[in-house]
Formats: structure tokens, C-alpha cells, sequence
């Protein structure tokens, strides 16, 4: 959805939405409330993705987790500056980096 709103809507191509008979729901009724519930959960996902959006979330998030390509050694790697030997260098110096977990469990919950 929050690509539907940076797109400025649906057109051209839509969303893929249909319904399934599937368990025990087996007549028109259960297709009719599944769409319903389908249609809900767009609903939601709408108005959480305009959260997003309005809240500046994910690139605060960006920023934060490519924070180290904004100086030193990072922003020269960034900005194609740095060659293979440079990099070398560094790691000799100042040995492994640490390891940072790249949050893309709660990339992908937001």
C-alpha cells in the first residue's frame, strides 16, 4: 500500500484481489465476507502506509542503518573514492568491523 501511495494510486495495473473457497466455506455467503475482510486488511495496510509515509519512518530507519557511509572510510566506498588496496588498508589497521544486525525483521513488519 505504500507503494500504491507514492505512485499516486492504483492506475496503470490495480492489485491482484480475488477470493477462494477454501475449509469448510463453501457457499456465496463465506466468498462475500472473505472479500470483505480482504478489502479491510487493504484498508489497514492503507492507513498504517500513510502512517509511515507522514512519520518519515522507513528513511529515518535507512539512514540510521547506512549511517557509516556517511564519513571515513564509508563515504568513500559510497562515493566509489576507495579502492581495494584503501580498504585493505583500513581493515589492517582497525581489524573486522563490528557486527550490527541490519533490522530487516522490522523493515519488513513496518
Amino acid at each position: 500500500m505504500k507503494t500504491v501511495i507514492e505512485q499516486g494510486g492504483l492506475a496503470p495495473g490495480g492489485l491482484n484481489f480475488d477470493s477462494k473457497v477454501r475449509r469448510e466455506s463453501t457457499d456465496t455467503e463465506d466468498m462475500f465476507i472473505a472479500h470483505i475482510g480482504a478489502m479491510d486488511t487493504f484498508a489497514r495496510g492503507l492507513k498504517i502506509a500513510a502512517h509511515v509515509i507522514e512519520d518519515n519512518i522507513l528513511p529515518k530507519l535507512v539512514k540510521e542503518r547506512y549511517s557509516s557511509y556517511e564519513t571515513g572510510i564509508g563515504h568513500e566506498i559510497e562515493h566509489g573514492k576507495a579502492t581495494f588496496d584503501e580498504c585493505e588498508e583500513f581493515i589492517l589497521k582497525n581489524g573486522e568491523p563490528k557486527s550490527h544486525s541490519g533490522k530487516q525483521e522490522k523493515f519488513e513488519l513496518l
